[in-house]
């Protein structure tokens, strides 16, 4: 018969070894971007799963960060990124990195970004052999036509490939991104979604008093958008759409949430809007939920968090059909799908929908529960999956195909989803 000791050792036999995790990247809290909170998610995730992670990354200006258990950040010099002055480039450190790990080796190196320092972090591991995975979370090829480095683009791509295909898997958030990149010669790619906080994007944050500061109604319509003012977001095409809108609804609200390059000539060219700047926390969840109708046009997403966002939000939201829009939303169920590229056919939906109160309601009813499933909780599990599936498999040649994908929220199908919700479609 058992002990009460046999059983307990049992338990701590069964419970996988805590890890030691280095996580290199360029962007990360306190900065406010879909990287970055993305990366903050699944640390968070990994702490509360027992294991240490260390985070390198260049220093922000002046800033100090706080001590958090298990978490160790090693700040590198950097300099500014173009267009994006608020973030650094870290600068070549392969020397550094390899003798702090060197000294005290990680289990597993993880490389968020693709700039100096990811690329020195991949020599780095590479050199002490040491587990290496990366995530792709920036078009950055695509990005370069947006600001006259066209010319770049193959360049950049081949920059890419060859960093991400130096590691051992390589972690991309959808589905589609995941054929996409093969079909460009990416080796190991494999799926980890990315999650959204249900806990604190949710309708019941609808504020009143919010939407009458900005000089609404209660039953005036408020189109907004949230995310950086930027051109490869697209948010020219949002500008259309809501003078379309207005001339059918004149008491219609455009709400922009975000800051960025284009914001000067945005409140030049749409001086009625509201520009909310940049929120966080409590106070983005409550501008979100305090809209009606979420537009957002962006082509250069390889998720777009904003969507699962305004979806938990009730938002009634409307998409091109690509990145984490064509992953999660059924046409005409919990928001509106429109053909890649189409503007013309954006703006007409925008209108429609505008129009329908009818099917506004719908959607905003179904919209939170088609996310449900997308705690980051599940999130950081698929990642530290993907991680112990490449230190199993470790004493393999680097490049070795056929890596196992880990369980993942968006493994089903979307309209299988919606129907394990208990959803039923719009008639």
């Amino acid at each position: 018969m058992k002990t009460s000791d046999d059983l307990l050792i049992e338990s701590y036999a069964a419970k996988p070894a805590s890890l030691r995790i280095a996580v290199v990247t360029e962007t990360f809290a306190p900065e406010v971007n879909g990287v970055a909170m993305t990366l903050g998610r699944i640390v968070d995730g990994l702490l509360q799963r027992g294991h240490v992670v260390q985070v390198v990354r260049p220093r922000q200006g002046q800033e100090q960060h706080a001590h958090r258990a298990g978490l160790d950040q090693v700040l590198s010099h950097g300099i500014p990124v173009p267009t994006y002055g608020e973030l650094r480039f870290g600068l070549p450190s392969k020397g550094r990195l390899v003798k702090l790990w060197g000294a005290q080796r990680p289990d597993i190196v993880h490389v968020v970004t693709e700039g100096p320092l990811g690329w020195s972090a991949v020599a780095a591991a590479r050199k002490l052999n040491l587990p290496l995975t990366s995530s792709f979370h920036t078009n950055f090829h695509s990005y370069s036509q947006h600001y006259g480095m066209g010319l770049l683009k193959s360049p950049i791509e081949s920059y890419l490939r060859k960093l991400h295909n130096r590691t051992q898997a390589t972690m991309v958030p959808t589905r589609a991104m995941l054929q996409e990149l093969k079909g460009r010669g990416y080796d190991n790619v494999t799926l980890v979604s990315r999650g959204v906080a249900i806990e604190l994007f949710k309708p019941s944050r609808r504020s009143e008093a919010l939407r009458a500061s900005w000089g609404v109604l209660p039953d005036d319509p408020v189109v907004i958008l949230v995310g950086r003012l930027a051109k490869e977001k697209n948010v020219g095409l949002v500008v259309d759409a809501f003078r379309a809108i207005q001339l059918r609804l004149p008491r219609a609200k455009l709400v922009f949430v975000g800051d960025g390059p284009l914001r000067r000539e945005l409140e030049a060219a749409v001086p009625e809007a509201h520009f909310a700047g940049v929120r966080k926390a409590e106070e983005l969840a409550t501008h979100y939920a305090s809209g009606d109708l979420f537009l957002f046009p962006s082509l250069t997403e390889t998720f777009g968090n904003v969507v699962p966002e305004a979806l938990a939000s009730g938002l009634a939201v409307l998409s091109y059909a690509n990145a984490a829009a064509q992953e999660l939303i059924i046409h005409q169920q919990n928001g509106v799908l429109v053909p890649n590229g189409d503007a013309l056919a954006f703006v007409n939906a925008s209108v429609d929908l505008a129009l329908d109160l009818q099917r506004q309601a719908r959607m905003r009813e179904i919209g939170p529960r088609s996310v449900a499933f997308l705690a980051w909780s599940a999130v950081s599990e698929s990642f530290e999956g993907v991680l112990r599936e490449v230190l199993a498999r470790h004493g393999d040649s680097f490049g070795a195909a056929g890596l196992v994908p880990a369980p993942n929220p968006l493994a089903a199908p979307a309209q299988e989803r919606l129907a394990h919700a208990h959803l039923s479609p719009l008639r």
